[in-house]
């Protein structure tokens, strides 16, 4: 299914990206210094729950959520027309990402399989929280992922309290319009200015794992030869 997509990227370009996991298009990024390396993933208890489903990749839906105590409109936690109107107006693939903003976050959740489907049909392809989730066989059968902290019995009070501003999860933070990118290993941010060329350059990690995967394997496997193919990719790198 063709979808729009935000700045320079085709759809197309992205289910490339996809194809990759996060460890190779993190190496990928690494070999750019865009940033340091202790930054652009989140860290923390918030995990992959469904880890055999693909990577998935798009672009960041804001919003904080509580769950602790009750709404002030009194509002349960599906009535968010404002919050859907939102999501709708933000161009795809999207990745719903909610804050839990409780002091202690996980009492209840506000994502289970009626959020999951609503997000879907508007374009989410996953949803990452520091918060909980619920129904969880429901939404894997979806194909829907979900990053979050844990997870839980009730909905709570869950109920969304604002959203399009910047969030932080497990130490990163995240804007509207992000591209965000994930699998069984977590999440992490891919730089725009490097999105058009970094498949080119995932391709090369590949080639280079394999060989030196390859290399293990050999009869004359020994330090020497180890030493000697690490040190010619180190120079191919400088």
């Amino acid at each position: 299914m063709h979808m729009p997509t935000n700045g320079d990227l085709s759809y197309e370009h992205l289910e490339r990206l996809g194809q990759f996991d996060t460890c190779t298009l993190s190496n990928a990024i690494e070999r750019l210094n865009l940033r340091p390396r202790n930054e652009g993933f989140i860290s923390g208890a918030v995990t992959c729950r469904f880890p055999q489903l693909a990577p998935v990749i798009g672009y960041a839906v804001t919003a904080r959520m509580r769950s602790s105590a009750t709404p002030v409109d009194g509002k349960c936690y599906h009535e968010h027309p404002d919050f859907w109107k939102y999501i709708a107006s933000i161009a795809g693939p999207r990745i719903l990402v909610i804050q839990d903003a409780d002091h202690a976050p996980g009492v209840g959740a506000l994502l289970g399989e009626g959020w999951a489907r609503i997000s879907r049909a508007l374009g989410c392809v996953a949803c990452v929280t520091n918060g909980a989730v619920r129904d969880l066989p429901g939404i894997q059968a979806l194909g829907f992922q979900i990053f979050a902290g844990n997870v839980s019995v009730s909905h709570a009070y869950a109920h969304v309290v604002d959203f399009g501003d910047p969030v932080e999860i497990g130490g990163l933070r995240i804007s509207p319009g992000d591209l965000l990118h994930g699998d069984l290993h977590g999440v992490h941010t891919i730089p725009k200015s490097a999105a058009g060329h970094l498949a080119v350059i995932a391709d090369q990690v590949l080639r280079e794992d394999r060989e030196l995967f390859e290399l293990t394997e050999r009869k004359d496997f020994s330090v020497a030869t180890l030493s000697a193919r690490l040190e010619g990719v180190n120079r191919h790198l400088l």
